[in-house]
């Protein structure tokens, strides 16, 4: 009994640690299964013994949101859902009703207002009593309409996602192996809750409706489908969904288990409503539960293997992550024999060892993982030196977890990631230089900094007899670096590969310093933090780049190696001197940043509020008493609609 209660005490100590990570931090500690293994055990062991701990998971719905976000307090509690991984337990809830069956979809609960026609508030769902109000962020993202036909008030609740096809894109442009996001709900939750809008306008973040709250004077005919297809008839794009009755729930979830591949959006499971909305709101809730509604998590396909080996894969910062090569198998219709195990402390809790019986699976039906490890021999262990370069390895503790990096500055591993960087498309766009013939490069001794590249003919004829070369290779190979040459000063200090700055912010700092490779080399903290986009950290990132005389060096050789032609001035400079605020939403523009931009293009500035230097104030709702305009109207500053502004730049 007692040992039980220990246990208990264990379980639930883990679960909220790893629920803290998730759903504060955006990160994970452990996989979907393991953590669904554990909450079973624990919700078992409550269940035996009678007693629930005040902190269990399996009575607390989630945890306080952590930022600066206004709060509010939902209108209605949004409630977990109850879950079952049995087709059999969805037969069993269904009895003589029809459901509306649905993709459980992995992003962010958002619950949007809208009155009067118009899109009011929109909040996330925090712990399910309080969220964080989003509005602005909503207003950008790619499908949410901002004006519908029903004038009445109007409250439903969807989900914001990223799909995985605008997510590999968006991590294919973060050239740092650490710094990509893990997953497209990560990158979805941070996008949602960005402070700066015209962030999250750039992440293509999509909002499928799935559960209508509030709609007065609507005959909805007591049907959630009928509800559903009302929703679609007012712009929104809803969560796809069948309806379903015991006969058929096991053929539609085979359905779903089918196509979940053909997906571009994340799916953790599907979920099952009564379509009877009178039935199910008169079945009321459990503390934790809606009565109405039931969660089905896929049932993981679970193979057995052998583990073969520890690949220890280095990175560009030099962070060293383990991944798990195994004896083939078949999953989801898939041949699978590698795993990431994502760090040392996974790699110790699973005890993972060369031979060891393991069983592997892929997390909701796409991304293979180690589910358990039924030998736990515990023979592998982090390498001492790194696996590139033989530099010395140590292990450091980030956020609870064990990770493993290498010392040596000059390895390898981070040299060819900065190399790639400095070729590729956006940077010198040197073609011919995949990041394996770099590596080839590198260790032959051809380029030992980024200015070596453009000598690589001094070894034509090693060059030619590498693998997968020629002599057209070669031929093709020097015309393109002939032609990176000619660049930009943006370009060739994005490819310096400095800490967050990215090709936008290069032209930004450029721009400021007007192209001048000394004045952009000599920039101060203080220089820099002045610029409109360019923060504290990027301006610190900036400067100790080049307080690094190595790096002053090699900026003032690539210098000798480029032509950077001067810009012409091709727009008339009609705003010089002129200062613009702009508030409200646009519509001529994608974005306020647009407007910004031909502001700034024809010598313009714009600023964030309103002050006794602005000459004009943009806002389409000339009318509105909002701050910003009351602030106009006593300094007697013009107020003009976008409209008006377009005429200007005519």
């Amino acid at each position: 009994m007692e040992d039980k209660k220990q246990r208990m005490l264990q379980l639930v100590e883990i679960l909220n640690q790893a629920r803290r990570a998730y759903e504060q931090e955006d990160r994970e500690i452990m996989s979907n299964y393991e953590y669904d293994k554990l909450y079973d055990e624990l919700l078992g062991l409550e269940q035996e013994l009678g007693m629930t701990l005040a902190s269990s998971p399996t009575i607390h719905v989630g945890y306080e949101v952590l930022s600066e976000l206004p709060k509010e307090r939902h209108e209605k509690p949004m409630l977990s859902l109850d879950k079952t991984k049995e087709v059999s337990r969805l037969k069993e809830f269904l009895g003589s009703q029809k459901a509306m069956l649905s993709w459980k979809m992995d992003g962010l609960t958002i619950v949007l207002t809208y009155r009067g026609g118009e899109l009011e508030k929109a909040v996330t769902r925090g712990n399910g009593e309080v969220g964080e109000v989003i509005t602005n962020n909503a207003k950008v993202f790619k499908n949410v309409p901002l004006h519908i036909p029903y004038k009445g008030e109007l409250i439903l609740r969807g989900e914001a996602i990223i799909g995985y096809h605008d997510f590999e894109k968006i991590n294919a442009k973060i050239e740092d192996v650490d710094a990509k996001y893990k997953n497209p709900r990560n990158l979805c939750s941070g996008s949602v809750r960005q402070l700066n809008n015209e962030i999250t306008a750039k992440r293509n973040v999509k909002f499928y409706a799935f559960t209508l709250v509030k709609a007065d004077d609507v005959d909805f005919q007591n049907s959630r489908i009928k509800q559903m297809d009302w929703l679609k008839g007012q712009g929104f794009e809803v969560v796809e969904h069948h309806l379903v009755d015991a006969s058929t729930i096991e053929d539609e979830v085979s359905w779903f288990a089918e196509h979940i591949a053909e997906n571009d959006f994340p799916s953790d499971g599907l979920v099952l409503v009564y379509d009877d909305i009178a039935y199910g709101q008169s079945l009321g809730t459990t503390a934790k539960f809606p009565r109405d509604s039931f969660a089905f998590k896929w049932a993981d396909e679970i193979r057995e293997t052998t583990l073969r080996e520890i690949e220890w894969s280095a990175s560009r910062t030099g962070l060293i992550n383990p991944v798990a090569i195994f004896d083939p198998v078949e999953l989801e219709g898939t041949t699978v024999s590698r795993a990431s195990v994502h760090n040392v402390s996974i790699m110790e809790e699973l005890q993972l060892g060369v031979g060891d019986t393991i069983q592997v699976y892929k997390a909701n039906m796409i991304i293979p993982q180690i589910a358990e490890n039924l030998t736990r021999s515990g023979n592998c262990v982090p390498p001492k030196v790194c696996p590139v370069c033989g530099g010395e390895t140590k292990i450091s503790m980030d956020n609870d977890t064990k990770t493993l990096y290498c010392t040596n500055p000059m390895c390898q591993a981070k040299q060819v990631k900065s190399f790639t960087l400095f070729v590729s498309r956006d940077a010198m766009n040197i073609e011919g230089l995949s990041e394996a013939t770099l590596e080839k490069l590198i260790d032959r001794g051809f380029i030992k900094d980024f200015s070596d590249i453009f000598h690589v003919e001094r070894y034509k004829e090693e060059i030619q007899k590498m693998e997968g070369f020629g002599e057209k290779s070669y031929d093709n190979l020097m015309k393109s670096i002939e032609q990176a040459r000619t660049t930009t000063l943006p370009k060739l200090v994005y490819s310096l590969g400095i800490a967050n700055i990215g090709l936008a912010n290069a032209k930004v700092i450029c721009r400021a310093f007007d192209q001048n490779p000394e004045k952009v080399m000599n920039a101060t903290e203080e220089e820099l933090s002045a610029i409109s986009g360019v923060g504290d950290v990027i301006a610190k990132a900036y400067v100790d780049y080049f307080a690094d005389e190595k790096h002053r060096e090699l900026f003032e050789k690539l210098l000798l190696e480029v032509t950077i032609p001067k810009e012409e001035q091709t727009t008339e400079q009609k705003f010089t001197g002129i200062n613009f605020v702009i508030t409200g939403s646009v519509h001529h523009f994608a974005n306020r940043a647009e407007v910004k931009e031909e502001i700034e293009k024809r010598g313009g500035k714009v600023t964030g509020s309103v002050t006794s230097k602005t000459n004009y104030l943009i806002n389409n709702d000339v009318e509105s008493t909002s701050s910003k305009n009351k602030k106009a109207r006593e300094l007697g500053v013009p107020i003009i609609s976008e409209d008006e502004f377009v005429e200007m730049l005519k």
